[in-house]
């Protein structure tokens, strides 16, 4: 974790990367896309905490027709760097998922291991179909069983990138904007 002049000298220092109008058209996109497929479908929006969010209110916001929402908060790595089995930290109702079409809202797509697992943990409670969206897809390999988005907002390269949901030392997820480390 990083003190908050820390957080301030990593922004000073950083590139803007999406400027607020460009995400507020990434967000229209994705929910134009999102409402073309789910308007008569009645979804459960399940953001992932803490990352999606952003995304989800943002997402929410601009989706014209009745949806219920909820939030999920799994990990696969604990105290440590290295992904291990999935561990629920807060768990939806199994029956808010059962016949439902559920749309897992993230911030980021990386590599997609935890973003598989919460998928496939999901779908042992039946729902009618499971969609993953996410604000960002960043260009890089993923392996064959990791997840993939079905709706991308923008796809940006392998760098450090906060704001939209995303953190730096759990700061600046709040920024409408979208920053990286500079390389």
């Amino acid at each position: 974790m990083i003190d908050p002049q820390q957080a301030r000298q990593a922004l000073e220092r950083a590139e803007r990367l999406v400027d607020r109008d460009a995400v507020g058209r990434a967000y229209d996109a994705l929910a134009a896309r999102i409402a073309a497929d789910y308007a008569q479908r009645d979804p459960l929006l399940l953001a992932v905490a803490v990352g999606g969010m952003v995304p989800t209110v943002e997402l929410a916001q601009r989706l014209p027709f009745p949806l219920e929402m909820d939030y999920l908060h799994a990990t696969r790595y604990r105290s440590g760097t290295r992904g291990g089995a999935l561990t629920w930290k807060r768990q939806p109702a199994p029956e808010r998922i059962a016949g439902r079409h559920v749309i897992v809202i993230d911030d980021v797509l990386d590599e997609g291991r935890t973003l598989a697992a919460v998928c496939r943990a999901l779908a042992g409670f039946a729902p009618a179909g499971i969609a993953v969206a996410v604000m960002v897809e960043k260009q890089v390999a993923r392996e064959a069983d990791a997840a993939r988005a079905d709706y991308v907002g923008l796809r940006l390269p392998n760098r450090y990138l906060f704001g939209c949901g995303m953190d730096y030392g759990e700061h600046w997820r709040h920024l409408p904007e979208i920053w990286a480390l500079r390389e």
